[in-house]
């Protein structure tokens, strides 16, 4: 029997597959009877299930992690897909394939770690190169790298997502340096491969994305710095004021206090990487809340609920809107002439006697006047 994916599901549709639990939560409805929400998901994306009866029970037979087969059925609700949970039953790990779980990147890893590779070899700069190697002959930390996804639930989140995120960044750097002049490149490119390094450490992602002891107790931030500091040490020579710059990029990469960063950015360098990796996380983060409406019709997408908006779908890109184009006719090109609008034949108005129409009509006999 194939798999069949949150991706495929349509409204009605009948449910019956094994999802992962990413989420589990106990809720009480207003009648005051208990109900379970759940988040399920495969590598395709994740849904919304509800169960309705008999949750004291159920809740003792699976947790979140689990494996679960589902049945039941799919219904839009809110404009967003749901199941509402018939029956439901724990399956153990061996009888699944992990691989239909976990969301990943859509750029091949062996073509990303080849995009690395050669990034670090046209490093110009001999110690933030050997920094670099450093971090590569580390096979361990590499292969966490690698497959980390780049966030818990705001962009890039799939394996292989940060290492996605990161040489995005590279590219955005390299297409920013040459339009300003006086950047150290290979400081912002080190930079924008470095600056969510700790974030191998702060999330677990053997199953759903969840953060670690130690991510909720340092963040990525803090592990980030401990991790470049320690290899910057393997590095014989490296230039103190160079790691003082390379460090405040990654402490100063969230932009604002608010924003969870100990360091504003003061440096040119700083200052860009702050900015691109808000583009890039923002158009990824974006681009996947609108992904994940295939059941809505809506030209609008749902409500966004960390930037505060709905966002407007169309691009003006659409197929259907071809034959809604203006034809533009450029200097010296013959036109056809434009079919003439059929006029509409209006029929004699009758003015009405109304107060409305003429107030005062009427009111001449009166003494007022």
């Amino acid at each position: 029997m194939s798999k069949q994916f949150v991706s495929e599901i349509k409204d009605r549709d009948p449910v019956n597959a094994v999802f992962l639990v990413k989420d589990k939560i106990m809720a009480m409805a207003k009648n005051g009877k208990p109900y379970m929400n759940l988040r399920l998901m495969d590598k395709s994306g994740d849904i919304e299930a509800k169960i309705w009866d008999n949750t004291e029970l159920l809740d003792k037979q699976f947790d979140k992690d689990d494996f679960v087969r589902v049945r039941g059925k799919a219904s839009v609700y809110m404009n967003k897909m749901q199941i509402v949970i018939a029956e439901i039953a724990k399956v153990p790990e061996e009888q699944v394939v992990l691989a239909d779980f976990l969301p990943v990147s859509l750029r091949g890893s062996v073509e990303m770690r080849q995009e690395l590779a050669d990034t670090v070899v046209a490093l110009r700069n001999p110690y933030l190169r050997r920094l670099m190697e450093a971090f590569l002959a580390d096979a361990p930390l590499m292969a966490l790298y690698c497959q980390a996804p780049a966030a818990k639930g705001m962009h890039h989140v799939y394996l292989g997502g940060l290492l996605e995120h990161s040489l995005s960044l590279v590219k955005l750097a390299k297409t920013i340096v040459p339009l300003y002049g006086g950047i150290n490149e290979d400081l912002l490119v080190v930079g924008a491969l470095l600056h969510d390094v700790g974030k191998i450490y702060e999330m677990s992602f053997e199953r759903a994305f969840d953060y670690t002891d130690a991510g909720k107790l340092l963040g990525h931030i803090t592990i980030g710095v401990e991790l470049v500091d320690e290899k910057i040490r393997q590095v014989e020579g490296f230039p103190r004021e160079l790691a003082l710059l390379l460090k405040h990029m990654l402490l100063s990469h969230h932009g604002q206090y608010e924003y969870g960063s100990p360091k504003r950015p003061k440096t040119i360098e700083a200052t860009i990487l702050n900015y691109l990796d808000d583009l890039d996380s923002k158009i990824n983060g974006i681009r996947a809340h609108i992904a994940k409406e295939t059941a809505s019709t809506s030209r609008w997408s749902a409500h966004h609920r960390l930037y505060d908006r709905y966002f407007f779908k169309s691009n003006g890109m659409e197929g259907d809107l071809a034959g809604e184009q203006e034809v533009v006719c450029v200097q010296d090109e013959t036109c056809p002439p434009a079919p003439p609008e059929p006029v509409a034949e209006v029929p004699p108005r009758t003015e009405k006697q109304s107060f409305s129409n003429q107030p005062l009509k009427g009111l001449e006999n009166l003494k007022l006047f």
